[in-house]
């Protein structure tokens, strides 16, 4: 609102005319949906989640590169806007949850094995697309943001 108020304002100090807010407005909604390409062909509704073949392999590969030591297999996921038909190689977005454990009692009988710090982990990928899923290449995971969600400390 206030945005709006000053957009007003300025055009009418800038061009000393009265502006036509309807065409401000328009304007505006124009810029922002070009910006997200809306429409037909929107980037983000196209976007399809694809089983991953591999994803014990994927965790251990996010797990060494990810400075976690732990990776929660169920939470992996590999996104794309890309043609998945069977057989291409495509490149994928995967998220995942990871963890920092400690470890504590290691002078008494039990051992206790509680999460420390969760993260959520971001990467991308290539791989090849199956009529099952897509089938990781390791080589080709390269890590592009860590973000640390929770510490119990």
């Amino acid at each position: 609102m206030f945005f709006e108020a000053g957009l007003i304002c300025s055009y009418t100090i800038v061009t000393s005319q009265p502006p036509d807010v309807g065409k401000l407005v328009n304007m505006q909604l124009e810029e922002i949906s070009s910006f997200f390409n809306f429409g037909s062909n929107n980037v983000l509704s196209n976007q399809e989640t694809i089983t991953i073949l591999n994803p014990y392999d994927v965790a251990n590969a996010l797990n060494s590169s990810g400075n976690v030591n732990s990776i929660d297999v169920q939470s992996l996921a590999a996104i794309t806007s890309q043609d998945t038909s069977s057989g291409n190689n495509i490149t994928v977005n995967i998220t995942a949850t990871g963890y920092n454990d400690v470890t504590s009692g290691s002078n008494t009988s039990s051992i206790v094995i509680s999460p420390n710090s969760t993260y959520s982990i971001v990467a991308t990928a290539t791989g090849k697309t199956t009529s099952k899923g897509i089938m990781i290449d390791l080589s080709t995971i390269k890590i592009t943001s860590v973000k640390k969600l929770y510490t119990n400390s």
